[in-house]
């Protein structure tokens, strides 16, 4: 009996002792960091420079150089960020819900223990984001050098990625503080991840009910952040030029007037035909080509006759013979006459001017698929970081309370 008391004695003094807040915060990271080391928490390292890799295999040839390659690769490293996240913490409180249960009830403070957890979780989730962004880097993952916020544009990405994964880790962490098993919480993981997904708003085209949903995803303000940085908006559209390229070959045929043939060449929107109407004919030349190719002497040259280098030269543009053709009664008789047309995607494209109708069709793609929310400014960079940080904290005071009825647990 003695013994017992004595015990008793040593239960009561150590609750006692570590009544603080502050001071049981570093119990219970000390003891998250023993259980990193010893029960093999660390492997969530080497999985994440594993998923990192993998994934900058995809997308290493087209980020940051096209707008899909931006698209496609903000929402990969969301994936990245949100796997990793949710499985740092998914079963943290739940494999030791017991332990939890009567240590609060020998004065342990829910709150430290949140706490503690937290302080855990952004290391590891910073330690998670510093390999990400090496291992992409170390795979061909070209980085823009100058960032929005601050001098490096891999620092601005690092912290966008570290918030998704720690909001992702938070929210983990309450799914873990409810669930009473890690059967239950591992179930459960595989809904919130497709939620998440799902739900981004980026790459999924979503009805108009499933909009405000988006709202709800830490994915959707991660996504608009990352597109944000990698400059969307300010990247050429590749998608419909490379589909004509896959068609080049293709033949097309048809019929046209000459009236429209004319239109085109008198046309403006094209620089290729401009530069043509542009050039410069010598009139001399053309005249002495044509008589020498028919067997006949040509005249003798403006310097020949000792008019001098400076003897004014009689050119013309194409435009003006154009013109004058085109303008004359007799071709507005043949104007509306049909003329068959036989030709190649390929051909068309280079009569005008492959790279003029490359540089326009990417131009025009691109305007038109501007998403004003993924903005280039600081201001709405700096303005997701803080939604989704305010995430993060969400969900962390949500496992807070839930852990705070622990006591009611009858199992």
């Amino acid at each position: 009996m003695a013994e017992i008391r004595e015990k008793k004695a040593q239960r009561r003094q150590l609750r006692i002792r570590h009544r603080g807040r502050l001071e049981q915060i570093g119990i219970y990271f000390g003891k998250m960091l023993r259980m990193f080391v010893y029960q093999n928490d660390w492997k969530v390292l080497p999985m994440a420079a594993l998923i990192a890799a993998l994934v900058s295999m995809v997308i290493r040839k087209n980020f940051f150089i096209t707008m899909e390659g931006n698209l496609t690769g903000s929402f990969a490293l969301v994936c990245v960020a949100i796997w990793n996240g949710c499985f740092n913490s998914i079963q943290v409180i739940c494999r030791e819900r017991q332990i939890v249960k009567r240590e609060h009830r020998s004065g342990m403070h829910i709150s430290s223990y949140i706490a503690s957890h937290m302080i855990y979780q952004a290391l590891l989730c910073l330690a998670q984001t510093a390999l990400t962004l090496y291992v992409c880097g170390a795979m061909g993952v070209k980085y823009p050098e100058k960032g929005l916020i601050t001098p490096w544009l891999t620092v601005d990405l690092g912290i966008t990625i570290f918030l998704i994964s720690y909001a992702s880790d938070m929210l983990s962490l309450w799914v873990s503080a409810i669930a009473h098993t890690t059967t239950a919480a591992m179930t459960v993981m595989p809904f919130v991840l497709i939620f998440q997904l799902v739900f981004s708003g980026g790459i999924f085209s979503l009805p108009a009910w499933a909009d405000n949903l988006s709202q709800f995803t830490i994915s959707n303000y991660g996504l608009k952040c990352i597109a944000a940085q990698s400059d969307y908006n300010n990247t050429p559209m590749v998608s419909v030029w490379n589909t004509l390229e896959k068609v080049k070959d293709r033949e097309l045929g048809g019929t046209v007037t000459a009236g429209q043939i004319s239109d085109l060449l008198m046309s403006d929107k094209l620089k290729a035909v401009s530069e043509f109407r542009a050039r410069e004919i010598d009139l001399d030349a053309l005249l002495r080509s044509l008589m020498k190719n028919a067997g006949l002497t040509p005249p003798e040259t403006a310097e020949a006759a000792g008019e001098g280098e400076d003897a004014p030269r009689k050119t013309v543009t194409v435009g003006e013979i154009l013109e004058q053709a085109l303008n004359n009664p007799s071709f507005e008789a043949v104007r509306d006459e049909k003329i068959t047309v036989k030709t190649t995607v390929g051909e068309l494209l280079e009569a005008a001017g492959e790279e003029d109708v490359k540089k326009y069709i990417q131009d025009m793609t691109s305007r038109v698929s501007a998403n004003p929310d993924y903005e280039n400014t600081p201001g709405n960079v700096i303005g997701l970081w803080l939604i989704i940080g305010f995430f993060a904290l969400a969900y962390a005071l949500f496992a807070m309370i839930t852990l705070e009825f622990i006591d009611k647990d009858k199992r």
